[in-house]
């Protein structure tokens, strides 16, 4: 009865994740919605609502959810403590769910901000008393991604000073956030999700070609900071060294596919066609992700790059639904979390995919056509209205699907070859 109330909690995480996930997805709609039909709707406030529960509702809870059924051993993560944490860090994601809408950063929705961060500060020292024990290659990974998480709140703690000292619209305030982001984002999520995938693998990495990919991956992590805060300071040393930052994580994912390679033959064999499929989406997007950040290293591309909301929004969502989200259902539909089997799971697929991906293409060319200077995309707005109904078609599926989804017992191995997951 207890592993089976374990298991029924662990489901109704998920179920929590993707129901945050689906709002998301909702605010982002209403946002495009917003550019056909103007409605008496705060759009910054919304934008502000959206990103939050994307991010911390989504992306972060999902993690932590995996963290403790893959990385924490079996009496370690049936401690009271994870679920009861779990929880009270959804209240704050509910609360920014509901006061950023209302007020934008505002009093309500700054303290349920402050809140999810130290409830994080949390769980990152309880994952590493209980899960560190380890020292293999994913786990390398994710005790930095850990640490990366910790560090990106640095830039959280300087808006405050930021305001009061120099104004919302200064440098300073500005870079603050785009360090948060680009810690997040390259570091905390990213080193997550890859130590989440490769745990698969094993003791199978060849382990010279982790290091040099593991440490390439750090330094290019701190070296491309850079590049969002070239756009607030001007000085060409910020350049060069961006620039060697994206050449050193091009090399670093060049050890990546080398390290995987002579995998690839028999993780393939153990793989249903739909983890396949998110599987190559996230990889894909990771690879797309690597050639944008070396095209703006063309000078006049990287200085008007952040400046077309198109181009930004769509390499927000190449990090985040294709990069992350891909390899997070991966993981999922893979370790039984979600059934691969379910009807509704494979049409939710299909329909998220091919509205994340048509998306993206109606953004960087909108973005292209406005670097261009050939003016808006006809029909722009309409397309990407109707497409990003189908992200959140395929959301609802999913969620929908989880429902039927019968949980495995936490001692199923993520490893594709263990019969259990294969069968």
């Amino acid at each position: 009865m207890k592993l089976l109330s374990k298991m029924s909690s662990q489901k109704s995480w998920i179920i929590c994740c993707f129901f945050n996930f689906l709002i998301a997805s909702l605010m982002g709609l209403l946002m495009r919605y917003l550019y056909l039909f103007p409605l008496n709707i705060n759009y910054s406030f919304l934008l502000h609502a959206h990103s939050h529960v994307a991010m911390l509702g989504w992306a972060y809870l999902m993690i932590y959810v995996l963290i403790v059924r893959f990385y924490l051993p079996k009496e370690k993560g049936e401690k009271p403590i994870y679920s009861q944490l779990f929880w009270v860090t959804e209240f704050a994601v509910i609360g920014m769910m509901v006061s950023f809408p209302i007020q934008g950063y505002a009093l309500f929705s700054i303290v349920f901000s402050t809140m999810h961060i130290l409830l994080s500060y949390v769980f990152c020292w309880l994952v590493w008393k209980d899960g560190f024990k380890d020292r293999t290659s994913h786990h390398k990974l994710l005790l930095v991604a850990v640490l990366f998480m910790v560090f990106s709140t640095l830039g959280v703690w300087c808006l405050g000073p930021a305001v009061s000292m120099l104004g919302k619209q200064s440098a300073f305030y500005q870079i603050a956030i785009q360090f948060f982001l680009h810690f997040q984002f390259n570091g905390w999520f990213l080193f997550s999700v890859l130590a989440l995938f490769l745990k698969q693998f094993d003791d199978k990495i060849e382990k010279k070609a982790f290091k040099i990919f593991f440490i390439l991956l750090i330094v290019a992590t701190f070296l491309t900071v850079a590049f969002p805060i070239s756009w607030y300071v001007e000085n060409n040393l910020l350049s060069w060294i961006n620039t060697i930052g994206v050449v050193l994580q091009l090399v670093a994912f060049v050890y990546f596919y080398k390290m995987l390679k002579p995998q690839i033959a028999w993780f393939k064999t153990n793989l249903d066609s739909t983890t396949k499929i998110v599987y190559g989406l996230a990889l894909c997007s990771l690879f797309l992700k690597t050639g944008i950040q070396l095209l703006v290293l063309i000078p006049n591309l990287g200085e008007v790059s952040h400046q077309i909301r198109s181009f930004i929004i769509g390499f927000i969502h190449l990090t985040t639904l294709g990069i992350i989200t891909g390899f997070l259902l991966g993981v999922l539909i893979q370790s039984k979390l979600l059934s691969h089997q379910s009807y509704l799971l494979r049409i939710g697929i299909k329909c998220f995919i091919f509205g994340y991906i048509i998306t993206e293409v109606l953004l960087f060319v909108q973005g292209g056509f406005l670097y261009f200077g050939k003016g808006p995309l006809w029909g722009y707005y309409e397309e990407i209205f109707g497409t990003s109904i189908l992200i959140v078609v395929g959301l609802s599926l999913i969620t929908a699907s989880i429902f039927k989804t019968k949980m495995l017992p936490k001692e199923v191995s993520l490893n594709p070859s263990n019969s259990e997951l294969t069968k």
